[in-house]
C-alpha cells in the first residue's frame, strides 16, 4: 500500500475534494474526502470494527481522536456525544481542513481538527478512540501513544483497534509496561483480525 505520503504535512498532489457517502453514527451521511489521506473512498476496515465494537464515549468533557483522515471517529465521537469537546490530530493538513469541513457540513459545533501541537498541553481527555497509524513504524507510533496516552483523565478510557498481523498482542505488553500503575490495558475484543485495546485511567 502506498502509504508514506499520508503521513506528510503537505501531501503530493491536488488537493481536489469530491464527495463521501457513509453512514456514521446510524444515518447516511454526506461528506467531502481528497486523495493524499488514509483511507480517502469510506471508513477503513479498522475503524469500522473500532466504531462498532466500542461503548458509548464520555457524555460531556474533552473526547479525542488520534490521527483524524477525514473524520469518522471524531465525527461519530461528535454525533454520539454532543455535549463534550472534540479534539482530532493529525500531521496531515489535508486532514485538518477536511475534518473540520465535514464537521461544519453536519453541523457539529464541537469539533476542532489540528496538528497535534496546537491542542493545549494542559487538557486531559474523558475517552479517546483511535485507530494508531501502525505504518508510520515502531518508534514513531509509541512516541505517539506515550504523548497522549497518559493524558487521559481520571476514570477515563482509550479504545485503540489494531490489525493482529500488525502487532496488536506486542502493543499490549508494551502498552502494560510503558504506562505507569494507575493505568490497566486490557485486550477487550477482536473482531475480522483486529484487536479491540482498551487503556483505562484509574479513578482518583
Amino acid at each position: 500500500m502506498e502509504s508514506a505520503h499520508y503521513f506528510s504535512a503537505s501531501p503530493a498532489g491536488p488537493f481536489t475534494r469530491k464527495p463521501l457517502t457513509v453512514e456514521l453514527a446510524g444515518e447516511t451521511r454526506k461528506l467531502q474526502t481528497s486523495g493524499g489521506i488514509f483511507s480517502p473512498d469510506g471508513i477503513d476496515k479498522g475503524t469500522a470494527v473500532l466504531l462498532a465494537e466500542v461503548p458509548a464515549p464520555a457524555p460531556t468533557g474533552n473526547l479525542l481522536d488520534i490521527g483524524c483522515g477525514w473524520g469518522p471517529i471524531a465525527l461519530t465521537l461528535a454525533l454520539r456525544a454532543p455535549h463534550a469537546k472534540v479534539y482530532a490530530v493529525d500531521v496531515n493538513e489535508r486532514c485538518i481542513t477536511l475534518t473540520n469541513e465535514n464537521a461544519a457540513l453536519l453541523g457539529l459545533g464541537n469539533v476542532l481538527a489540528s496538528t497535534p501541537e496546537a491542542v493545549d498541553p494542559d487538557l486531559s481527555f474523558d475517552t479517546i478512540w483511535s485507530n494508531p497509524p501502525i505504518r508510520i513504524g515502531k518508534d514513531e507510533l509509541h512516541s505517539l501513544l506515550k504523548l497522549w496516552l497518559p493524558r487521559l483523565a481520571p476514570g477515563g478510557s482509550a479504545w485503540l483497534v489494531v490489525q493482529k498481523n500488525l502487532g496488536s498482542d506486542s502493543l499490549q505488553r508494551w502498552l502494560a509496561t510503558e504506562l505507569d500503575a494507575s493505568f490497566a490495558v486490557s485486550r477487550e475484543s477482536t473482531s475480522k483480525s483486529f484487536r479491540i485495546l482498551r487503556v483505562r485511567k484509574a479513578s482518583q
